[in-house]
């Protein structure tokens, strides 16, 4: 199933204006780094964001957010899924972008 570009959409118009900013296909999905790292993103129909690892376990405590986690068994901290029920207002859907650069600002940058 390919990412849903309504979503990539209105993540999009979010950040625009945001400085550094890039798009990136990546895991199947698109993924809009920030400073060259990945901040926030679409796979399928969830959002996939960066947040503080410390935060991990109590953010998946949330409506509609779950592991991220690509390598079948070895959950990432500091990455969370989260699907249509946790963003379906507007006011959840910046919550969770908010989350995602407060995240990113924090993150070692790549080398």
């Amino acid at each position: 199933m390919p990412y849903n570009e309504k979503l990539a959409d209105k993540i999009r118009t979010a950040l625009a204006g945001t400085e550094n900013l890039t798009e990136k296909k990546m895991f199947g999905g698109i993924a809009f780094m920030v400073n060259d790292k990945m901040c926030i993103g679409v796979d399928k129909d969830d959002i996939m964001l960066r947040c503080e690892k410390e935060e991990t376990d109590e953010l998946l405590k949330m409506k509609g957010a779950r592991v991220f986690d690509l390598s079948g068994g070895r959950p990432m901290k500091g990455w969370l899924l989260v699907g249509q029920e946790g963003t379906k207002s507007k006011k959840d859907f910046d919550w969770w972008l908010n989350k995602a650069i407060e995240g990113n600002k924090n993150a070692p940058t790549p080398k």
